[in-house]
């Protein structure tokens, strides 16, 4: 019968000789074995296995570009009312939010002086018309004198000196009558400037509107001496306004007259009005070392919702695009990280001008779209157009609607 191991190795004495390894060295080696083993498949390829991308699809949408600006609702005729005279009150005649016509009168100021000089112009004209009408009855007097006179003279019947007497009287009649208009005309400038002084203490509305503020009150004293005062300010029709905006200057350039806009306010929060812009000026505007330009922006205010000085913050479309294959704006910016590479020795003076992160950052291309085919992730070049700040429309590429472009990815 053949012998079993056992007993050979009795018989040969090996077994007083087997090698004895201690258990702590047996488990040792077997975790070495699986690292080893860990190490390899990552190695190998299993490294991509943990990664996760994350991944949008390229969809047909329409595009609105729109450029945001603040500003503030005015009305599109605004008048500040002063007095040319200084004064008291006697009356005032409107009050807040009162309509007006072009004509009505808003306040007065005392006339009694102006009154009285008023009718000392008058009675002054009155004299030198009076004036007038003797000195012109003294000239006809004169002419008949000098007339007779001088048909004497050409007879030789009288003297000579009394042709020339006649003659001197009928000049000093001319003169008399001239200066006597004169004096006429001075008294009825005098008039005038009195009676317009008097008109002008009549405050009156100069546009049909609303009154938006009242600054006086009856007996207060106006002082025009140095600068008008504003009494009044009246609002043209607030049925049309126009929202006044500030545009960035680097907006500017895509912005036009006839570009459409939505704006909102704070008291309607969940209403949107609409507006057109009718002006854009050419004159900047710098605040803390930003430019911008001013735009007008017409708006229908027919049920008076919207009040002067409302603080509005408008979306004005300036590029629409229908139908176009659009990309989430995250897909430009993703750039997947570049592989380590042994041989790249950034430290020293290198890794301080060039770091790594500038460089990576530097391969990044917007002109280039990562797309997820067959669960693996491939460049493509593209050309993108508009944006509206979330999605970018794309012109150019090998992108099809519906494809998966990567936005981001995830080291699981």
């Amino acid at each position: 019968m053949a012998q079993t191991s056992r007993e050979v190795e009795k018989t040969l004495g090996l077994r007083n000789h087997r090698l004895r390894i201690p258990l702590w060295l047996r488990y040792a080696a077997g975790g070495a074995v699986i690292v080893g083993g860990l190490l390899g498949w990552v190695m190998l390829g299993g490294r991509d296995a943990g990664i996760r991308y994350v991944t949008a699809a390229a969809t047909i949408a329409d595009l609105r570009v729109t450029v945001t600006a603040t500003g503030t609702i005015e009305p599109t005729n605004l008048v500040e009312i002063s007095s040319e005279l200084s004064g008291t009150l006697s009356k005032v005649h409107v009050d807040f939010n009162d309509a007006v016509a072009k004509g009505s009168i808003l306040a007065e100021l005392d006339t009694a002086k102006l009154d009285a000089q008023v009718a000392v112009s008058k009675a002054a004209l009155n004299s030198r018309i009076a004036r007038v009408a003797m000195a012109r009855a003294t000239l006809e007097d004169a002419l008949e004198k000098y007339k007779n006179a001088e048909a004497l003279e050409a007879r030789g019947i009288t003297a000579h000196q009394t042709f020339v007497t006649q003659q001197a009287n009928y000049a000093r009649a001319k003169a008399e009558l001239q200066s006597a208009l004169a004096d006429q005309n001075l008294a009825e400038a005098e008039l005038d400037l009195y009676q317009t002084e008097l008109d002008k203490a009549c405050i009156c509305s100069p546009i049909d509107g609303i009154v938006l503020d009242r600054a006086i009150d009856e007996g207060q004293i106006v002082a025009a001496t140095l600068q008008a005062p504003v009494l009044f300010t009246v609002a043209g029709d607030l049925t049309k306004m126009e929202l006044q905006v500030d545009i960035d200057e680097a907006d500017i350039g895509r912005t036009a007259v006839g570009n459409h806009a939505d704006f909102t306010v704070e008291a309607y929060d969940e209403r949107v009005f609409p507006a057109q812009i009718s002006e854009i000026r050419f004159a900047p505007r710098t605040i803390d070392g930003v430019v911008t330009y001013k735009a007008l922006l017409t708006i229908d205010n027919a049920d008076l919702a919207l009040r002067p000085g409302m603080t509005a913050t408008a979306d004005i479309t300036v590029a629409e695009i229908a139908d176009a294959l659009t990309v989430p704006n995250a897909a430009l910016r993703y750039a997947p990280a570049p592989e380590p590479k042994a041989e790249d020795d950034r430290s020293g003076l290198l890794g301080m001008i060039i770091p790594q992160g500038f460089e990576d950052a530097a391969r990044a291309d917007n002109r280039t779209l990562w797309v997820l085919r067959d669960g693996s992730p491939l460049e493509i070049a593209v050309r993108p157009g508009e944006t509206d700040g979330r999605r970018t429309a794309i012109l150019e590429g090998d992108l099809k609607p519906g494809d998966l472009v990567i936005t981001d990815r995830v080291d699981g």
